[in-house]
């Protein structure tokens, strides 16, 4: 589990080691403290699934924690972002084979029963966001849910701004076709 409120004298279980929680490792406790709930959601709309989503976010504090001990990481909530997609992104990458198979799998997921209009447009949005590509996924993800700026989008996947505008325009065409395909049915 994720921690959300933890006292300076608790301890923490990361990667394998229970290490109590002294100055340093607190200090990254409170600079995450008021983003671990958002990072939450990140990964949730990256993945697609709430297990995977926290089990990403742990993994992704896992890998940050021993960086911020050793004095490696600045901004603790961008770097802990950054790990939590490129770790999405290596996910993606396990998934694609399996989706390749069966580009259909999503259409066997059955629509909500009697459901607001909105929230059958939103079921469908999102199955629309999760059927794009890794890059565009995090794209629209990044710009729309986290409200980053194109170079700060560029910065956290490694890429050009050049590159986020691309991939975010094609990505929104994608969804303006697709989404404009299902008003029509």
């Amino acid at each position: 589990m994720l921690w959300c409120g933890v006292d300076e004298t608790a301890a923490v279980f990361l990667g394998g080691d229970a290490a109590p929680v002294g100055a340093s490792d607190l200090d990254f406790v409170r600079a995450l403290g008021g983003d671990l709930a958002r990072m939450q959601r990140i990964a949730r709309l990256l993945t697609g699934n709430a297990d995977e989503a926290e089990e990403l976010v742990a993994e992704a504090i896992a890998r940050s924690l021993p960086r911020w001990r050793s004095g490696d990481v600045g901004d603790a909530s961008a770097y802990v972002r950054q790990v939590v997609v490129n770790l999405a992104s290596r996910r993606w990458r396990r998934v694609a084979l399996a989706r390749r198979r069966d580009h259909r799998a999503l259409d066997w997921l059955a629509p909500p029963r009697e459901a607001e209009s909105n929230l059958v447009e939103r079921d469908c949005t999102l199955r629309e966001v999760m059927s794009l590509p890794a890059r565009r996924r995090a794209v629209v993800v990044l710009r729309f849910y986290d409200d980053l700026s194109e170079a700060q989008i560029a910065d956290v996947l490694g890429v050009t701004v050049g590159t986020v505008k691309s991939q975010l325009s094609r990505a929104l065409k994608q969804l303006r076709e697709r989404l404009g395909a299902l008003e029509e049915l």
